[in-house]
């Protein structure tokens, strides 16, 4: 029998789980990573990619996320750290409904937004609202789809811009074919002192990278470099995370390609800022003539 409501409300319990296991808060990456493990997702589902460029999952998982924000159980918090509100330490999983709470948030939602005048049409069956948050996306949707609409040579050099503008030196693409997939190489300038010689991959595409391309790279770093960093504008499999930090191998930085998108707003680098405002309509509840 198929479950009630949409997927993602199976991340709810998981997610508060995972942050009272966490001692009430964690960034969102190891949440999620924890999440997925908890609910043992195969790598097979974990790389469903959306039209949007997101892996599935990691979208159901930031669905839930905001779904407990407006629930009161998480705190809404933007800086990548997802906190336990009171309310959500205290709740009760034992008795707690996933698809009541699913229903009680989204139309409390759909109230708010009828009362200001933006009652959009929707059913409880739909998911969430697709509308919510969608003008903070449009801009990381629009630039994921540049970026993998690039050539791979085009994408290659773009990496070697965005690894000179975060500090990197010497950045060569080495344009090689047959080379254990190095893509470039790099010093990484620590102090005067300390310097790292990195060997950075390239991967332009939608799907995620799994565990056994992490381990074909370290190959390919043997005898050559301290470190590695896999760059992708796909996603990571928890798989793959886990051989990129195991025990007694070099370690292989991921960038996947939320990251990405993280790396080039946080330089402005080919991205115009510009400020927007949304209309505080509880600022002028109590300005309203009262019937």
């Amino acid at each position: 029998m198929k479950a009630k409501g949409p997927q993602f409300i199976r991340f709810f319990r998981p997610i508060v789980e995972v942050l009272r296991d966490f001692g009430g808060s964690g960034t969102s990456s190891e949440v999620t990573d924890k999440v997925i493990e908890r609910l043992g997702i195969p790598e097979k589902e974990q790389a469903i990619i959306l039209k949007s460029g997101q892996s599935r999952v990691y979208n159901q998982v930031h669905w839930a996320r905001m779904y407990l924000v407006h629930g009161g159980i998480l705190d809404s918090s933007r800086r990548g750290v997802w906190t336990l509100t009171d309310l959500g330490s205290k709740t009760d999983l034992e008795t707690f409904d996933a698809f009541e709470f699913y229903k009680t948030v989204h139309s409390r939602h759909l109230a708010e937004r009828t009362s200001a005048g933006r009652g959009e049409s929707a059913r409880a069956d739909d998911g969430p609202d697709e509308q919510l948050h969608a003008r903070e996306h449009d801009y990381r949707t629009r630039l994921l789809e540049v970026l993998k609409g690039l050539s791979p040579t085009g994408f290659e050099r773009l990496c070697q811009r965005l690894l000179r503008e975060h500090g990197f030196e010497q950045v060569t693409v080495t344009g090689r074919s047959g080379d254990g997939g190095i893509d470039g190489i790099g010093i990484l300038q620590v102090n005067k002192f300390v310097s790292f010689t990195v060997l950075f991959q390239c991967k332009r595409y939608q799907g995620s990278v799994s565990p056994s391309q992490v381990r074909d790279f370290r190959g390919a770093m043997e005898g050559r470099a301290d470190k590695g960093i896999i760059i992708t504008t796909g996603t990571f499999t928890v798989e793959a995370k886990k051989e990129a930090r195991r025990d007694g191998a070099k370690p292989i930085e991921l960038v996947n390609g939320d990251d990405l998108v993280d790396l080039f707003t946080s330089l402005e680098l080919g991205l115009k800022p510009r400020t927007t405002y949304d209309v505080d309509e509880q600022f002028f509840d109590e300005f309203r003539d009262k019937p």
